[in-house]
């Protein structure tokens, strides 16, 4: 069973993410496990307190190092991989996905208001990961991104193990176009192809209009 932490300030904010559909499954499968922990539980003070002005001055609080060093040793163990959820980590991809996928345990960092204090990300983390050149109020609603792209490359995970085979990213291509009943809505009539039952002819109009398509909307990945 795979296994993933996410620590944040507002567990709630990711909770339902995880409790419908198929990772709801997976989780009742004993696939994965998935837990939001709050941060909070370990601050110590008795304002339970997780965030200070900067030094030197500036807009906006900092998390505390404190109490995220003690949730992360208190569920580190020695297959576990720390994840910072930051706008400086690497750009996630469907790589990073299928890398993140062979891990037993990940541990996803997440900040709030205007970031986290620097010892965290030099003295803690393994890894930093950003979801995109865009800021969130909050880094839960990443960690729970990652959480979902990677949790459905497990196996088992997909009710059908070529769904993740054949899908957008996995092969450097977009997805073909998918088409299903009626064969003739309001005029626009599905591709005669798909309908001839040849199974090489399908598959190679498959891949052609997802080179296509990749051209198009997407060069970079070619």
């Amino acid at each position: 069973m795979t296994n993933f932490d996410i620590l944040t300030l507002f567990p709630k904010l990711c909770e339902s993410a995880f409790s419908e559909s198929i990772l709801k499954k997976a989780q009742e499968n004993l696939l994965i496990q998935v837990r939001c922990l709050n941060i909070r539980d370990w601050a110590t003070d008795k304002h339970r307190v997780t965030d200070e002005p900067p030094y030197g001055g500036g807009p906006g609080m900092i998390m505390k190092p404190e109490p995220i060093f003690s949730a992360v040793e208190a569920i580190r163990n020695e297959k576990s991989y720390v994840i910072l959820m930051a706008p400086g980590g690497r750009r996630f991809n469907q790589e990073i996905a299928i890398e993140l996928s062979g891990r037993e345990h990940l541990i996803f960092v997440c900040g709030h208001y205007e970031g986290i204090d620097h010892r965290v990300a030099e003295h803690l983390v393994d890894d930093g990961i950003s979801i995109g050149d865009y800021v969130l109020t909050n880094g839960a609603i990443a960690a729970a991104v990652v959480v979902d792209a990677v949790a459905r490359l497990i196996p088992g995970v997909l009710g059908e193990e070529e769904s993740a085979k054949d899908e957008s990213f996995s092969n450097k291509l977009l997805e073909c176009p998918q088409y299903t009943r009626p064969s003739d809505f309001r005029g626009w009539r599905v591709p005669e192809v798909l309908l001839s039952g040849n199974h090489a002819m399908i598959r190679s109009w498959r891949e052609e209009r997802a080179r296509e398509r990749t051209s198009k909307r997407r060069p970079d990945l070619l």
